[in-house]
């Protein structure tokens, strides 16, 4: 589980320490950051699959990334004494990002390139990277670090160098693979690229939801929600039946779910009180149909290391929004879930009788900060040093 996670210099995180739980839920008004925080969780998962830098330049480039206020912010300056100025910068332009759970820590710090070398300019490239034992980075308990392109790996008390192992735009979680001198790199890139996001699941008319489809075993439902009913079939022939049943039940009262299947193709439909037939996925709600797929999302047969839900409550009509969080924290029983919300239904539903850890984001002179924590109250945490 992760413990802890870091961002530095990224869109408002100007430099945030979380800590997170098993379920953790991301609040605060608009504005605020928690689309940044979700992008940044997002950008950790890339890479892992060596997309963070591709990820990047579709945002406009690191320039575009980076926090835009002075990067250091004074006491006259918050106590609105002096307006926000322009200072001299003293440290590199950097990219940080960092997460740490119980065993095993990542950092990747990205920089600008030289001007004029490359025609990539909007390609950051990573200055330092680095995994560690246990939640804090220290000399002790480096495991592995990059440098530019060179690698070095603990060997016992020693280290093995590896010059031009990686290259500059490239990340030694995807780029290294070597079991025996790091199986700790292995472990950490299978773990980070297990992580799942469902942030662009549709339900207008042309959704892929709402098409038949040829359906295969379906664990893992896809990100866009196209395989709806092959991920519910395959729930009810190898996942828990009875809790697909129950959450059904719970948001729609008498009815039952149903897979039409005509040869190879998939359907899913909904069977409900006082109707002579079955409703297709083209049939259903909006709201409906999305209180489906989190349902599909949720009750998969084969979860990730982390879960992350942005918006779920969208569309949704209030009275899903507490079998949905029911469903949220039966999913949690199983593996980390983290929530980005505003709704304040479903944030008092999953918050609840100590169900879930609140996180809420404020503003303060345009930088995100956590709601009530203090300058010492964040985990401890230190970046790589350049």
């Amino acid at each position: 589980m992760i413990r802890c996670l870091a961002v530095e210099n990224y869109r408002s995180l100007r430099s945030l320490v979380v800590e997170l739980d098993q379920l953790t839920v991301v609040t605060g008004a608009n504005g605020t950051g928690k689309s940044s925080l979700y992008r940044a969780l997002r950008l950790l998962a890339d890479s892992a699959r060596n997309g963070a830098v591709a990820a990047l330049a579709r945002e406009g480039g690191l320039p575009s990334t980076l926090w835009a206020g002075p990067e250091t912010i004074g006491k006259a300056v918050r106590a609105g004494d002096h307006p926000v100025q322009g200072t001299v910068r003293r440290g590199p332009v950097a990219l940080r990002l960092g997460f740490a759970d119980d065993d095993l820590g990542y950092a990747i710090d990205f920089g600008l390139p030289q001007p004029a070398l490359s025609a990539f300019q909007l390609d950051p490239l990573v200055k330092r990277e680095a995994v560690w034992a246990g939640p804090v980075l220290r000399p002790a308990t480096l495991l592995a670090e990059r440098a530019g392109t060179m690698l070095r790996i603990r060997d016992g008390r020693s280290w093995s160098t590896f010059p031009d192992s990686v290259g500059p735009f490239d990340s030694m979680l995807s780029e290294y693979t070597d079991p025996q001198r790091a199986p700790e790199l292995l472990t950490l890139r299978e773990r980070v690229r297990s992580w799942r996001f469902y942030d662009q699941i549709r339900t207008d008319q042309r959704a892929p939801a709402r098409q038949i489809r040829i359906g295969t075993r379906t664990p893992v439902l896809a990100h866009d929600g196209a395989d709806l009913a092959a991920a519910l079939q395959t729930i009810l022939e190898i996942g828990d039946q009875a809790a697909l049943a129950a959450s059904i039940d719970a948001a729609f009262p008498g009815s039952a779910l149903e897979i039409g299947i005509e040869g190879t193709r998939f359907e899913v439909r909904l069977r409900q009180p006082g109707m002579l037939r079955s409703l297709g996925a083209a049939e259903l709600s909006d709201g409906t149909l999305r209180y489906l797929l989190w349902t599909a999302a949720l009750l998969s047969p084969r979860l990730p290391a982390l879960l992350v839900l942005n918006e779920p409550e969208t569309s949704l009509h209030p009275e899903l929004v507490r079998p949905l969080a029911d469903l949220i924290a039966s999913s949690a029983e199983r593996t980390q879930v983290v929530v980005v919300s505003h709704s304040r239904a479903l944030i008092d539903a999953l918050t609840g009788d100590d169900k879930a850890t609140r996180i809420e984001l404020v503003k303060d002179l345009g930088e995100t900060k956590v709601e009530g924590q203090g300058r010492f109250d964040h985990p401890p945490w230190q970046w790589p040093k350049r």
